[in-house]
Order: C-alpha cells, then structure tokens, then sequence
C-alpha cells in the first residue's frame, strides 16, 4: 500500500484521492494547505483521523507518506517536486509539471539519482479510450492532419474580468490557456507523431496578469501536419481529430476521452467506447504506483522523455506569443 498525501486543496486534489483510493494500491495519509481550514474540510471526508500540515516542509520529511500528489499553481511544481524527492518521497505532479523544460530536466535529473519516481499526471495518455486511439490509429492510413482543440471558458474568468486576482490568469504562477489545457492536445500529439519539423503560434495575451487566454499552432512534420486551438476564453463543441487517407478519428474530449468514432472511407461508422471508470483519474494513479513497483524512476506511459519533448514544444510556442514566466528568468 503506498501512503499517499496532496498538496493542493482545489477540485482536482479531491478528483485525484478518489481515483487514488479506487486503486486499492494507495491510502491517503495526510493533506497539506496553508489554510487549516481547507485542509481539514478535505481531509475530513477521508477520515477524521488524517492530519493536515500547514509547514510544506514538515510533510517532506514526514515518515508518514511514500509518496505525493502536487496540485498547486503550476510555478510551484517543480521546486516543490525537488523538495520531496529530495526527502525520499515519489512525485506525481499535476500538469504542467514545471514552468519550463529547463526546470523539468532538473526534476527529472533528481528522481533518477535518488532512485525515486517522478511522473507529469496526463491522465487522459493512461485512459481506456486513449489506448483504443492507439490500437486502431492504423486502421485510417498514413495519417495526414491531427487537430486538437481544447476550448473551455474557464469558471474563474468572469471573477478575473471583474477585477479579483484570480491565480488561473497570473503569470506568475505559470499559468494560462496553453499550460493548463492546451498541453492536452499537445500530450497526444507528440505521443503519437514525436517532436515537429516546424513550429508556428499565435496567441492572445491578456491585459490583466499577462497570460494567455487562448492561442492557436500549426505544427509541421514531414508528411503531415497538426493544428492545437486551445482557449480558457471561449467554447468549443468540437471534437479532436486524426485523419488519415483511408479514414479520421474523431476523439471526443481530448483531456479525458470517453470515447472514439472511426469513419472510414468506405462508409463504415464505429463507436468505441470502452469501460472508463466514473473516478478517472484511477487510471494514471494506478500507472503511479505500477511504475513504483517496477522500481523504475519513469512511467513507460508518461514518461520523462515525453514529458521533456511536450514541455521543449511548449517553451517554443510560449516564446513565439511573448509569453515569458518569472520562473523563466531564474535558475
């Protein structure tokens, strides 16, 4: 059983122990907040008897947990990451697990030489539709275009345009449309096809605390190409897609597919939709801990060589936009 503990209070944290503990591989043993308040309203409804830390260092070093789930502003990620790792603790880190490759390389140079697990949480690669993608990928051809599209007007937007300070749309959390959702379509993407031949992007940069809230990329391989449209301004009702020269996939929410529709060219419609857990995030928790067993520092599945290509595809996007972090400059 793997002693688990969250760092992070928000729905996310409470989504991730509940696919955590539908594993029957991982116990929750303690919660961290700066807000006792909040970390006692999540832990209470595990268990009275789960301690809540206030002091993030006090819980590195607790001999309570093996292992740990971070979900603060992404600009903690990586220095938060190295703090438990540095303690002996498995990390698994929400997405975006750093604010930049540089600051990836670190973490992942430190999980190896301690001999622990580091892992970027991108549920929806461990996802049972996902897994379908890839069986039958081979059934539309040579694939010719890959178009992801993440769109979806962030609840926290209307509070930000009427002028709170809302961490979502600040840039010094890392923050923004392309490191919160628009790394889903990118996942995939480079999962399947690898690292581009070219990349272009446009973005829209916000007024107030200088983040992205949507952007647009086309990226160029040698015989295909791929667009990512990502926005936490707007809506989308579109589905992603892959098409090939005998067919396309559509692929229904590319953050958590539930399901995948192949039209070939000859007419035939299929529906694939596997049996997917109501508590999704079971999936890349249970890749966690079968990559702890393994004794392996990397997911086979998430893995660090992936997760440095996303993030060095996502440096470049965020130069090209001028978008440039406080965690960029330091290091």
């Amino acid at each position: 059983m793997i002693r688990f503990a969250t760092v992070g209070t928000g729905f996310i944290t409470d989504a991730f122990i509940k696919g955590a503990l539908k594993t029957g591989m991982m116990s929750l043993a303690a919660v961290h907040s700066r807000s006792p308040e909040k970390g006692k309203e999540l832990s209470s409804k595990y268990g009275e008897d789960i301690p809540c830390f206030t002091d993030i260092n006090e819980l590195a070093s607790s001999d309570l947990i093996d292992a740990v789930y971070i979900a603060s502003p992404n600009a903690m990620h990586a220095p938060q990451a190295k703090l438990f790792l540095e303690h002996g603790k498995h990390v698994l880190v929400e997405k975006s697990a750093s604010s930049n490759s540089r600051e990836l390389s670190e973490v992942i140079a430190l999980a190896e030489e301690k001999g622990l697990v580091f892992m970027e949480a991108m549920k929806s690669l461990t996802m049972p539709a996902y897994l379908s993608l890839k069986e039958n990928l081979e059934r539309i051809g040579r694939i010719r275009k890959y178009v992801g599209i993440y769109c979806q007007y962030s609840s926290r937007y209307d509070r930000h345009k009427s002028g709170e300070y809302v961490n979502t749309f600040r840039k010094e959390f890392s923050n923004g449309s392309l490191m919160d959702i628009g790394i889903y379509c990118i996942y995939p993407l480079i999962d399947l096809f690898g690292i581009p031949d070219s990349i272009k992007a446009v973005g829209t940069i916000l007024e107030d605390g200088g983040v992205d809230g949507s952007g647009s990329v086309v990226m160029q391989y040698q015989d295909m190409e791929a667009v990512v449209i990502h926005s936490k301004i707007s809506d989308s009702k579109l589905p992603s897609e892959i098409q090939g020269e005998q067919g396309s996939i559509l692929i229904d929410r590319i953050g958590s597919p539930g399901e995948i529709t192949l039209i070939l060219r000859d007419g035939r419609r299929e529906v694939i939709a596997p049996f997917t857990h109501e508590e999704d995030m079971y999936y890349e928790a249970a890749e966690f801990v079968k990559t702890i067993k393994s004794g392996k520092s990397f997911s086979g599945v998430n893995s660090e060589k992936l997760a440095l290509s996303v993030h060095g595809v996502m440096d470049e996007i965020r130069k090209q936009i001028g978008l440039v972090f406080p965690s960029d400059k330091t290091g």
